[in-house]
């Protein structure tokens, strides 16, 4: 079922966020008069086609990783004298600049009306409480105690974790003070703390930016009993099953599920002895942890998950806005994300962001089917991500995307007249070598994944 998700999720993201780029390129150019030859979504072998009125091809292709907008354009092959005027080369900078800037645009208007949704739909969001601080940490020499809740960041109101998570990660490999707004949770006294950073998980190749601040969240006391194993995980390759209760790592004692995590965190690749109970019978299984994560955040691994416990009614906060208030929060989350992913884009150039964390088709095929398992709200979040993702990227000034063309148009602007041909096609070659480039890092990093 989960593979069956990840098909369709990937199928409908991408057809979406595609056709809603390449229509953006398609609507502009209709209002400027040039004549399109070909809408396609995908590549390859058309599976099906038609035409309009004013004789363009629209094609779905077998190939669902991208689409294309065909212009009549004399570079391109012969235009007919009578068809001069709607030839893409020959409208003014200004049109061409609209045309190819569509495409981008589209994308954020698309991650703003999904946003825009997800806002007046609302969101059930656990209140960011601490559940405990770990000693000599960051927060604990900052002051942050347990019991206290994280109102702000840096001036960013926080009603949940993902909040909470969202303006930490704009801090990754950043040297300086991190402010937070914290109160007790009944309301009491607010105070505010300084968190002190330096090089700040820079490099990090899989960044827990709650965790390294020595932050554990509250959350309800769950029984250790198991409701999840990774099929490809230690737990279910030493026997763990289903409904199994862990009674004790290493002949250490688990009485709840927080223990199990605690236990497990340093152990990384060490055998150890786990002791399950299953129909009234205690059942030894040894059986060695794998490891996740690199350097200071190399952490165990035991590959199994419990179901998720009650919440007190007080720890959970709605969070809705109406038709019109929901404009402004779709305008501020598009904004946000669209600032964070360039700006994670800087780090990884400058290296204080590991490009491990790049992720390719296989990352976007797994989160796509995963998001589409859990329900509507967290699909339409995902689409408003790649959607963001997928604009910023092709406004990057790169020869070959978007941006490399708006790149051009605006040399061609500033000078009066376009860079010749041969420069024009130096700048193709290196955009090409370097997407190229991009793209096989990104697929590594998926297979270090799997």
């Amino acid at each position: 079922m989960g593979a069956l998700y990840m098909i369709i999720g990937t199928l409908v993201a991408l057809g979406v966020l595609v056709t809603f780029h390449e229509f953006g390129h398609f609507w502009v150019a209709r209002r400027c008069g040039v004549k399109v030859l070909r809408f396609s979504v995908g590549f390859g072998r058309p599976l099906l086609r038609w035409h309009d009125r004013q004789g363009t091809e629209f094609v779905l292709a077998a190939i669902p990783l991208g689409g294309y907008v065909k212009m009549l354009d004399e570079r391109e092959g012969d235009v007919p004298p009578t068809l001069l005027g709607q030839a893409f080369n020959r409208k003014t900078v200004r049109q061409r600049f609209a045309i190819v800037s569509a495409g981008p645009l589209a994308n954020f208007l698309l991650a703003l009306v999904f946003f825009w949704i997800l806002a007046m739909l609302g969101t059930e969001q656990v209140r960011p409480v601490v559940g405990a601080v770990e000693i000599g940490s960051l927060a604990e020499r900052a002051g942050l105690m347990a019991g206290q809740e994280i109102v702000e960041i840096n001036g960013k109101p926080t009603a949940g974790w993902a909040d909470v998570n969202l303006q930490l990660i704009r801090r990754l490999g950043e040297t300086g003070s991190l402010e937070m707004l914290v109160s007790e949770v009944d309301g009491g006294q607010s105070q505010r703390l300084q968190v002190e950073l330096k090089d700040w998980l820079k490099g990090a190749e899989e960044p827990d930016p709650i965790g390294s601040l020595g932050i554990r969240p509250w959350r309800p006391e769950i029984a250790p009993v198991v409701a999840q194993l990774d099929p490809e995980g230690p737990a279910q390759a030493a026997g763990v099953q289903i409904g199994d209760r862990l009674v004790s790592l290493d002949a250490e004692a688990l009485t709840e599920w927080q223990e199990v995590i605690d236990g497990v965190r340093p152990l990384g690749g060490q055998a150890v002895l786990l002791v399950v109970e299953r129909n009234g019978e205690q059942i030894e299984l040894p059986l060695t942890l794998a490891e996740r994560g690199e350097g200071d955040e190399r952490r165990g691994y035991l590959g199994a998950g419990v179901a998720g416990g009650e919440w007190p009614p007080e720890m959970l906060r709605q969070v809705s806005h109406g038709p019109v208030e929901a404009v402004g929060e779709g305008l501020r989350r598009t904004w946000t994300m669209s600032v964070l992913t360039l700006d994670s884009l800087k780090k990884m150039l400058f290296g204080e962001l590991s490009v491990k964390n790049l992720s390719g088709p296989i990352t976007i095929a797994k989160v796509a089917g995963a998001s589409a398992q859990s329900g509507v709200g967290d699909f339409l979040n995902f689409l408003a991500y790649l959607s963001i993702s997928l604009g910023v990227l092709n406004l990057l000034p790169i020869p070959v995307l978007d941006g490399g063309h708006l790149l051009f148009y605006l040399v061609e602007w500033v000078r009066g007249r376009p860079l010749s041909d041969r420069v024009q096609g130096w700048g193709v070659q290196i955009g090409i070598s370097l997407v190229v480039g991009v793209m096989l890092l990104a697929l590594v990093n998926d297979l270090g994944r799997l």
